[in-house]
């Protein structure tokens, strides 16, 4: 390729956000779609998909953004990884009532280390929104984010955790069942946004049932307790989640669509994000499948859908 140099490493995984040490291997076959380059004539860095015709997605372009390393990072404003858990444990040994008052302006996702939650913390990334994550393995968590996120591995039902894992949290964004029927008080919280299964749950029939069961006991109960718990809700019940490509395709929101029809994970996450800045007035539930409709204004079509559960 005249007049530009192919940095060797490519960060793109369409398919799995899932990072591990074995992530090395993957981008060797992921140069074959996209690229980080650096014009020299022009000296300036950009992004190509060498294979595609389209340009390239929002979700490769941020996956590209915080692989680079500790240089991206330094270039961005952003500092080094913690080398230790010296925060862990200086907040060791310390009671709830002292952790002193300060602005609720963080996003907590929770399963923070599911596909979905690291799409969502990806997109908020971009938004440079202030992000707390629920993760099973914290140092693999910030080997993959970086000080991007401040993530936090501990049982959620433990009281002095979940205060601590509240503390500055205005929105939660829950991606998978079980957190909310499993906690205790959310006390301080603005607004909760809840991805459900609990169409498709109740849809299925059969051994399919009978597998569901369990997670079809937990999205009731998350809904349940969400709806009487006081704070400002949303809840998307979501069709069945596929692994397809997000942004081919529109939307549809008629009420009885999530029991039968199917949404791409990133569309979902997208959802879940879009929803943190449109707070319903009192609380929202609606059902989204992938459709013909297409959103270019999420806050439009949200508040579209708040009307039309008022009327």
């Amino acid at each position: 390729m005249a007049g530009t140099t192919v940095l060797p490493s490519t960060l793109f995984c369409q398919n799995s956000l899932v990072f591990s040490a074995s992530r090395k291997n993957s981008c060797t076959n992921l140069a074959k779609h996209s690229s980080f380059v650096f014009d020299i004539q022009e000296k300036r860095w950009g992004l190509i998909r060498c294979s595609a015709k389209k340009k390239i997605s929002f979700v490769d372009q941020i996956l590209d953004y915080i692989e680079g390393g500790p240089k991206l990072r330094k270039w961005y404003g952003a500092p080094d990884l913690i080398a230790n858990d010296e925060s862990d444990e200086k907040d060791q040994g310390k009671d709830e009532d002292e952790y002193p008052d300060e602005v609720r302006d963080a996003v907590l996702v929770t399963d923070g280390d599911s596909e979905i939650g690291q799409m969502v913390i990806l997109s908020l990334i971009v938004k440079r929104t202030r992000i707390k994550a629920l993760v099973k393995d914290k140092r693999n968590a910030m080997e993959s984010f970086g000080n991007y996120v401040e993530s936090m591995a501990g049982d959620a039902s433990d009281k002095k955790f979940l205060k601590k894992a509240l503390q500055g949290v205005r929105s939660i964004v829950c991606p998978k069942e079980g957190f909310i029927a499993n906690v205790g008080s959310l006390k301080g919280v603005k607004h909760v946004i809840l991805l459900s299964q609990l169409s498709v749950y109740r849809g299925s029939g059969g051994v399919q049932a009978l597998m569901s069961s369990n997670a079809r006991k937990l999205a009731e109960k998350d809904e349940s307790t969400l709806m009487a718990s006081g704070i400002l809700y949303t809840i998307i019940r979501a069709g069945m989640l596929q692994n397809t490509p997000g942004g081919k395709q529109g939307f549809k929101f008629v009420e009885g669509c999530a029991a039968s029809g199917s949404l791409s994970k990133e569309d979902a996450a997208s959802i879940c994000v879009e929803a943190i800045e449109t707070i319903p007035q009192k609380g929202l539930i609606f059902e989204v499948v992938n459709g013909d409709e297409k959103i270019s204004d999420w806050k439009e079509c949200l508040t579209r859908l708040m009307e039309k559960k008022e009327q």
